[in-house]
């Protein structure tokens, strides 16, 4: 196959690393906004730098056979569109868009053009996630009534970052979010959210928090709290426990979690703790592009379409709500449902 991707930044620089040694990828076409940032990623990488419109109307060597697109987060929908448009399968890493209006009209041109769109949610390629979610569905833990999410980033990003990443909920918990649902296999019904901008200055000049906490309520009744914050200076910490009648398992525990027990037989500070989410889940990437090849040869179903996307984006979006107003807030108040 012939691959091509667009964004050469962090995470498009390390997926275009696990593109070039698939045994699937037969050649590799990268572009970016910047072209020098482009050259430098084909010269790591063993691909061949293009222009970013040669990905949609060039011929021969520059049209791909499929898309990965990592750009920065403004250009996603109007790239998934001219994917669309184009007829190429395009895999885009989370979100489509930073509001409803531009997920909506992303997601109207890829289904009026029958196109597919798989979108980057990593997690649900995770081991622990996925022996998590098979727990829940073969009801190991019986009936489920509590879930507890977890994100934490050792650091928070560059204050550049903050106006353009769409706040805490979006850019960070609506991957918890995401795999709420999937794991459960629930809808959520009611939101009740929070946040703290008591850090740093440039979260308050940004008009974000550097911590957030959700309460949300589960059609089924079971109650999850979400919470995540910029500044956990122990490490990368992402996990997620679950409790049901019968029993109660965690995911992402292991001997790298940024935890240290306070009891005086308990496990100390890990060793090598995580230090960010491309360690953490390189493995979950890894088989999420894999899945995106397969869906493109038409070997798979998509796993992650555009529409799981808008449902996680939707909660993200009755959090702010939530925090804002300062009142719970319904999801059947939240449009594209």
């Amino acid at each position: 196959m012939r691959i091509g991707l667009i964004g050469t930044g962090r995470i498009g620089t390390f997926h275009a690393e696990v593109l070039s040694r698939h045994p699937a990828v037969d050649s590799l076409l990268v572009a970016d906004a910047d072209p020098e940032r482009a050259a430098v990623a084909a010269t790591r990488t063993g691909a061949s730098a293009v222009p970013v419109d040669a990905m949609f109307t060039g011929g021969g060597r520059d049209r791909p056979d499929a898309l990965v697109i990592c750009s920065a987060t403004a250009a996603h929908a109007s790239l998934i569109a001219r994917a669309a448009r184009a007829g190429l399968p395009a895999f885009c890493e989370k979100p489509i868009a930073l509001d409803l209006p531009g997920t909506l009209g992303a997601l109207a041109e890829v289904e009026a053009a029958g196109s597919i769109l798989q979108l980057g949610f990593m997690r649900r390629f995770d081991a622990g996630y996925g022996e998590a979610r098979a727990a829940v569905r073969e009801g190991r833990l019986g009936r489920l009534h509590t879930v507890r999410a977890v994100t934490s980033d050792p650091a928070p990003p560059p204050a550049d970052y903050l106006p353009l990443s769409g706040g805490l909920y979006r850019d960070c918990l609506v991957h918890d979010f995401d795999v709420l649902r999937w794991v459960t296999g629930r809808e959520v019904s009611e939101v009740y959210a929070t946040g703290s901008d008591a850090g740093p200055a440039m979260f308050r000049a940004a008009g974000d928090v550097d911590t957030a906490a959700a309460l949300l309520t589960l059609d089924d009744g079971t109650l999850a709290t979400a919470t995540a914050t910029r500044c956990n200076g122990a490490g990368y910490d992402v996990r997620m426990e679950l409790a049901g009648e019968l029993d109660q398992i965690a995911v992402g525990l292991d001997d790298r979690t940024p935890l240290t027990s306070a009891e005086p037989e308990g496990p100390g500070a890990p060793a090598k703790p995580w230090p960010g989410f491309l360690e953490r889940f390189a493995p979950a990437y890894e088989a999420e592009l894999d899945a995106f090849l397969r869906v493109a040869r038409g070997e798979l179903a998509n796993p992650c379409d555009g529409r799981e996307a808008l449902h996680a984006l939707r909660i993200a979006e009755a959090c702010e709500i939530s925090r804002r107003e300062r009142r719970p807030v319904a999801m059947e108040e939240i449009p594209g449902g």
